[in-house]
């Protein structure tokens, strides 16, 4: 019996070709939408589940308010790890990872250098951690001792090879002397640690083994024994405040408590988070490599489902639609003794082979368009070819998808009554009419939502862009790693600042793009309670930073060479001065120190104050800040005129070359740098716009179906119109204002949700865009605009039809 349903349901498709093609169409782009969105969000899922005991591992973290300012940081203190693994019965094991950022390395003996971007010094408690083996070394001994490091494959290779690794000694930033006892596989690419290649010993890191509670710079991971719970230790975590923290505060506050940290408004709270959860969750103001977001996948999950059930209701709108052309078959089957079971059964079967064939498809075009996905978001997402569970869980949605597609048609189809459609009477109540309708409002409903979305977010992108940012980010080339010249630095400094097309150079330890960061505390002289402590970051900057980087003071002056005190002085942001409850003018003369219980303090005395600028993502509220004069050489920032770019760099790495021979010449546009801060932004507009463009064209294959049914349905109707005197523009006019009916009642629905929905999004920012009213007038025209398209062509080919022949017709 399954056979010959399998075989009528050929037949009937193969006749109708057009009807076939916009379901099995529809479906499949729906489909295809919907298993790329399936392979992103499982990646985005399955991030650190690799680890061996990854859901007994967590992160501690450290959420602090002091001296003005609030922070939220990844990291803890340096005697963390070693006071919990004592203290708590509960934990296992811990580790500990400080990073450091890129560092220049080379094989000892040898002139050249090569960059590794992300290098952390780490614990010998690293491998037993997170259940990682060496290709070549011990892990009981590879880690624990001072000045020794192990790579990864990739980064072993560039030097000497994975066989010949152990044993050899490298050079670091061409002053520390590394010796690699292993190498350990790439990490995978959903991990935490996917962007770091090098693992220096902490056993070597002076500064790990100080008993400082006062800084927050360690990425430290606890593991649990098995039948441990992590709520039982959230209690005595946050007690480590009082009976470690506070003591260590005393000796530089000897009147401080707990007590009276809590009542000047400040807190230290410390949190742990999931190993598993780090990518997804955690937003803090340090991580150790770039999270994405549960919304964000959140908001996929519903675009994909959204292309499913569009192209579902699109099979159910067509079927229901065309079922007035079957209503004589109908008819002639319950005749002859169909029931209707059998009539059920037969048109699942139609719509399950359509399932099917759309799945083929989509297959074909998932393969085919994987490669561009990937570059679109940014993922190495694969397709899992090798996996059953895959095939499994693919037929299986692929058979819910026709029975669910299927299931109204065809209980709508089985009980029409044989009598009425074989007299041709009934054909005007066989049609479901307002079902019909209403699945085209929720069509339309989704497509005009995402079009909002979609403007919306790239409207908030535009605006970033656009905001002035407290500096000029445009024509500053940035060069990496200027340090790697030496003592040659400042030489090359002046020889590249002689090129006509330089304007302004500077060296700085800091720019204002994203970049690990901390932050110290200050205070006035005279004034060294806590309530006047200042957190604020300080970066070391030369006299040539602010021109370079177009920064306004508000008061005061800049650094000057000649003013010999100007090396003891500071420049503040507005953000410093707000903390200080004073006005610009007011705070120049004042002097600050961190040496807070020294016997000759070294203060700072602000001679200028800087308007805020953007130095981190707008996200955050602009923090304290203050500039001082130093000798950091971690970046030479270049300020260009406008012209060829390529000639003057091409000259730039040429005088690099002849002073720093053997390093890495490394550069990037600052503009550049600034916009990746916003890289997640701009891989969800782009994904909206596509599956934006998607739903849209979904939604018109539907719209596109329905009024060629339409205009069939109403041929005499047309016919007898063209007879008493209509013209095609006035039937074209009726028979579209029909769909523009629908078409506008989705927009009434779907606009309120889309600004409600955009505005949710837009509260993680703090500097965000007011949604401007035109968005909406936007998205309603384009969606009118899409309707009238797609329903005129229809309606002009049904009213220039000749009415003799439309007469005729049975």
């Amino acid at each position: 019996m399954f056979k010959n349903y399998v075989k009528i349901a050929w037949r009937s498709l193969k006749k109708q070709l057009f009807f076939t093609f916009l379901n099995t169409f529809g479906l499949a782009v729906g489909m295809a939408g919907g298993l790329l969105i399936s392979l992103y969000i499982h990646d985005e899922l399955s991030f650190d589940k690799m680890f061996a005991d990854a859901n007994r591992i967590y992160r501690i973290d450290t959420d602090v308010r002091f001296g003005g300012t609030e922070g939220r940081s990844a990291e803890s203190a340096a005697p963390m790890a070693a006071t919990m693994l004592r203290d708590f019965s509960q934990i296992e094991t811990t580790v500990r990872f400080r990073n450091q950022g890129s560092m220049l390395i080379r094989k000892n003996g040898t002139e050249t250098n090569t960059k590794e971007s992300n290098v952390t010094f780490v614990d010998s408690t690293f491998f037993s951690m997170f259940g990682i083996d060496l290709l070549v070394g011990d892990t009981k001994t590879a880690l624990t001792q001072p000045n020794t490091l192990v790579m990864t494959k990739s980064a072993a290779e560039k030097h000497f090879g994975i066989k010949n690794a152990v044993g050899q000694r490298l050079l670091l930033n061409n002053t520390d002397l590394y010796e690699v006892t292993g190498v350990v596989e790439d990490l995978p690419q959903n991990s935490f640690l996917r962007e770091h290649s090098v693992f220096m010993a902490m056993a070597g890191y002076a500064d790990s083994r100080e008993n400082n509670w006062g800084s927050t710079n360690y990425f430290t991971f606890i593991k649990l024994i098995p039948s441990a719970n992590i709520a039982d230790l959230k209690s005595p975590l946050q007690a480590m405040f009082g009976r470690y923290l506070i003591p260590w505060v005393q000796n530089i506050y000897p009147g401080m408590t707990e007590e009276s940290f809590k009542a000047a408004g400040n807190y230290i709270r410390y949190h742990t988070m999931p190993l598993t959860d780090i990518h997804l969750y955690s937003n803090k103001d340090t991580e150790l490599s770039a999270n994405s977001s549960i919304q964000n996948v959140y908001i996929l999950s519903f675009i994909g489902l959204f292309l499913i059930v569009l192209a579902s209701v699109n099979f159910m709108n067509l079927s229901t639609a065309h079922s007035l052309k079957r209503a004589k078959e109908v008819g002639v089957r319950k005749t002859l003794g169909s029931n209707k079971r059998d009539l059920v059964r037969q048109f699942l079967t139609e719509s399950g082979v359509i399932s099917f064939i759309s799945l083929l498809l989509a297959l074909i075009v998932t393969v085919v368009a994987l490669p561009f996905f990937n570059e679109l978001s940014g993922k190495s997402v694969s397709f899992p070819y090798a996996s059953p569970v895959f095939w499994l869980i693919l037929i299986g949605a692929t058979l819910l998808l026709g029975l669910f597609s299927g299931s109204y048609p065809a209980f709508f189809m089985s009980r029409f009554m044989p009598v009425t459609v074989l007299k041709g009477a009934g054909q005007s109540k066989t049609g479901g009419g307002k079902i019909r309708n209403s699945l085209v409002v929720f069509q339309f409903a989704i497509s005009v939502f995402l079009i909002v979305s979609t403007l919306v977010v790239f409207q908030q992108l535009k605006y970033i862009q656009g905001k002035d940012l407290g500096f000029a980010k445009d024509q500053v080339l940035m060069i990496n790693d200027a340090y790697a010249a030496g003592n040659q630095v400042q030489a090359l400094k002046e020889e590249i600042g002689q090129l006509g097309q330089v304007q302004s150079i500077t060296l700085s330890g800091y720019l204002p793009t994203p970049s690990g960061r901390g932050n110290s505390s200050f205070f006035r002289e005279g004034a060294t309670d806590q309530e006047n402590a200042i957190l604020m970051q300080n970066w070391v900057v030369d006299h040539d930073y602010l021109p370079t980087l177009n920064m306004r003071l508000v008061a005061g002056r800049d650094f000057d060479g000649k003013i010999t005190t100007d090396s003891t002085a500071v420049i503040i942001n507005e953000a410093t001065v707000e903390i200080m409850g004073m006005e610009p003018e007011e705070a120049l003369g004042v002097r600050i120190s961190e040496d807070l219980g020294e016997e000759n303090p070294q203060f700072y005395e602000i001679i200028g104050v800087v308007k805020n600028f953007h130095f981190e993502s707008m996200r955050e509220n602009i923090g304290a800040l203050g500039l001082f004069i130093g000798n950091s050489t971690s970046t030479m920032s270049v300020r260009l005129s406008a012209g060829n770019f390529s000639n003057v760099i091409a000259r730039i790495e040429t005088i690099w070359n002849n002073i720093a021979p053997g390093q890495p010449f490394s550069y990037r546009f600052m503009d550049e740098a600034f916009n990746s801060t916003y890289e997640a932004e701009q891989k969800l507009g782009r994904i909206f716009m596509v599956f934006t463009a998607l739903s849209i064209l979904i939604a018109c294959l539907g719209l596109f179906g329905l009024a060629a049914f339409n205009a069939q349905k109403r041929t005499k109707e047309i016919g007898i119109r063209k007879v008493l005197g209509a013209s095609v523009g006035q039937i074209t006019f009726r028979l579209t204002t029909d769909f523009l009916k629908m078409v506008g009642l989705a927009i009434c629905i779907s606009l309120p949700l889309g600004w409600f929905a955009m505005n949710k999004w837009l509260e993680d920012f703090s500097y965000r865009i007011d949604i401007p009213w035109w968005v909406f007038v936007l998205a309603a025209v384009l969606a009118i605009g899409v309707a009238i398209l797609t329903v005129s062509y229809q309606s002009i080919k049904a009213a220039v039809v000749n009415p003799v022949k439309s007469l005729r017709t049975e």
